[in-house]
């Protein structure tokens, strides 16, 4: 596929940065004026208030780097800086956001490489779109550092995790961000300073480049796990290897036209996997409860499904709301039934075949997608597939939850045709369920019926999932 999007983290690749202890205690004052400006007045020294600043970032980074979650400035500010000292929480939350602007300005020294807008305005005249993923805790330092370095025009999308709230290296992001770039991530790369993050998950993503610039601080995390198509030392030596791209783009192009059906696009649940016991934990937890079922059960069940997998309600709401459709108000009785619907959802199997197929579909050439209806953040359905090794052929994840509308709306797949940049009649949807192959064909997709309803309609039906590569439109 041919590359078309380039994508930059920003600390320690568009920029360098370096930070001391003797640099935060003496910037501390900044807080402690910040703070006594908006009526918090702590009783410390500044060398104890950035002892409590440290610690607790240090603390929450932590658990952050292992969760692969960006919290809300609110929720880190009160749940690690400050919890347990006397300050108003109420008060708090509304500068928590400036507090993480001020400490990612005031605790580092932060200075942009001095080759970057060349680069960069070098890259935008060979045809590429620019962009970036940023790790940070702000939801205005990045935007704010790039219109200071006079580049921001060149960047669109800028995606932070502390907007979206997923962290590098988890995928979930990079395919956020190519939705957003308008790019299959088959044709994206990503330069970045860390092989554990940045590296590590623009291959997880299935970047067609990941390349790492080396940039010298200890952050004290051991940095492995990926192998970078390049290292570089400089943002400039990313132009040469663009240059070899554009003349292989020029190649792959001419062997696109060649192929008349381009890419496969696929359901997820029930047919990549399924759940082998469906609903046994809810089940094994409702028949130890008297139930009182809400009247109107069945549609308020549907109602509040589709508000969560249209993203319009967190799961855990969801769950919540669910188990109290039954009947049960004894807040230790929903705790259990919410966690009896979570070990549901994560107890699934993969069909048979399907690394396989999925691999040598990919080896032909197709571009590959999923487009699902789900209310869980699709880290899960990602972390499932690459344990079960396919979980970096994908170049388009299409999910209900971020898009905000189920399939059979045409949104849902016409964003996967706009982000690859081919026409319907060059895809194929593989589904099982009635009115989502209906949805496919009303946009004009090509069809294939898996473990598939009774009166699935579909251009083709197969009972095993290896005999995809059989199928004509696919044995190419």
């Amino acid at each position: 596929m041919a590359l078309r999007t380039m994508l930059f983290d920003v600390g320690g690749t568009l920029e360098t940065y370096s930070c001391s202890r003797e640099l935060r205690i003496k910037n501390t004052a900044v807080f402690r004026n910040f703070l006594k400006e908006n009526g918090i007045i702590l009783p410390y020294s500044d060398e104890q208030l950035y002892e409590v600043i440290s610690s607790g970032i240090s603390a929450y980074r932590k658990w952050s780097i292992a969760s692969m979650i960006e919290l809300s400035t609110e929720e880190i500010w009160s749940q690690y800086v400050f919890r347990g000292h006397p300050v108003d929480q109420e008060k708090l939350n509304r500068i928590s956001e400036q507090l993480s602007c001020l400490y990612e300005l005031n605790y580092y020294v932060r200075e942009m490489r001095p080759e970057v807008p060349a680069v960069l305005a070098e890259i935008k005249k060979m045809g590429f779109r620019i962009g970036c993923i940023s790790n940070t805790q702000s939801l205005t330092q990045v935007p704010a550092t790039l219109e200071k370095y006079g580049i921001s025009q060149y960047f669109d999308p800028v995606v932070l995790s502390s907007k979206y709230g997923r962290r590098k290296p988890d995928p979930a992001i990079f395919y956020h961000a190519a939705r957003l770039a308008n790019s299959p991530t088959g044709a994206c790369g990503y330069v970045g300073d860390k092989i554990n993050r940045d590296v590590l998950g623009a291959k997880k993503a299935g970047f067609k480049l990941a390349i790492q610039v080396r940039h010298e601080f200890d952050d004290g995390e051991v940095d492995e796990g990926a192998e970078p198509d390049a290292i570089i030392e400089n943002i400039a030596d990313l132009l040469p290897l663009l240059e070899a791209s554009i003349r292989e783009n020029r190649s792959i192009s001419r062997e696109d036209e060649r192929s008349r059906i381009k890419a496969v696009f696929f359901d997820a649940g029930d047919i990549l996997y399924y759940r082998p016991q469906r609903d046994k934990y809810l089940n094994e937890f409702l028949s130890g409860h008297q139930l009182n079922p809400v009247p109107g059960f069945e549609d308020e069940r549907k109602r509040i499904k589709d508000l969560a997998f249209s993203g319009q309600m967190r799961r855990h709401d969801y769950y919540r709301e669910l188990i109290q459709l039954y009947g049960i108000t004894d807040e230790q009785a929903i705790e259990q039934g919410m966690e009896a619907l979570s070990r549901d959802d994560d107890t699934v199997a993969i069909f048979d075949g399907v690394p396989e197929t999925v691999h040598t579909l990919k080896e032909r050439g197709f571009i590959l997608g999923i487009i699902t209806d789900t209310a869980m953040p699709i880290t899960r359905k990602l972390n499932w597939f690459e344990k079960h090794g396919f979980g970096r052929v994908w170049d388009v994840v299409i999910s209900s939850k971020e898009m905000g509308v189920r399939k059979p709306s045409p949104s849902m797949y016409e964003e996967a045709l706009q982000q690859t940049g081919i026409r319907s009649q060059e895809a194929v949807f593989v589904g099982h369920k009635t009115h989502e192959l209906e949805g496919a064909r009303a946009v004009g997709l090509k069809t294939i019926a898996f473990n598939y309803d009774p009166d699935a309609p579909a251009d083709y039906y197969i009972e095993h999932f290896q005999d995809l590569l059989k199928v004509p439109l696919l044995a190419n």
